[in-house]
C-alpha cells in the first residue's frame, strides 16, 4: 500500500505545511509581481501614506487577543 498525506499525524501534516511555505517564501524572487499586483500594491501605500496613521504596535494587538482568549 502507498502511504498518503493521511497517514501522517496531524502535527506531521502542519510541519510539512510550514516547510513547504518556507521554501515558497525564501523563492519569493521566482515569483514576479503582475502590473495589476504592482498597482495594488502602490495604490494601498498611497492610501497608507495619505492616512498617517501608523496603527498600534503588534505587543498591544497580542495583549488584547491574549486577554480575550
Amino acid at each position: 500500500m502507498n502511504p498518503t498525506l493521511r497517514d501522517l499525524s496531524i502535527e506531521q501534516r502542519i510541519r510539512l505545511v510550514e516547510e513547504l511555505w518556507d521554501s515558497i517564501a525564501a523563492d519569493q524572487a521566482a515569483l514576479p509581481l503582475t502590473d495589476e499586483q504592482r498597482a495594488e500594491l502602490d495604490r494601498r501605500l498611497d492610501t497608507f501614506e495619505a492616512d498617517g496613521d501608523l496603527g498600534r504596535p503588534a505587543a498591544d494587538v497580542l495583549a488584547g487577543i491574549r486577554k480575550r482568549l
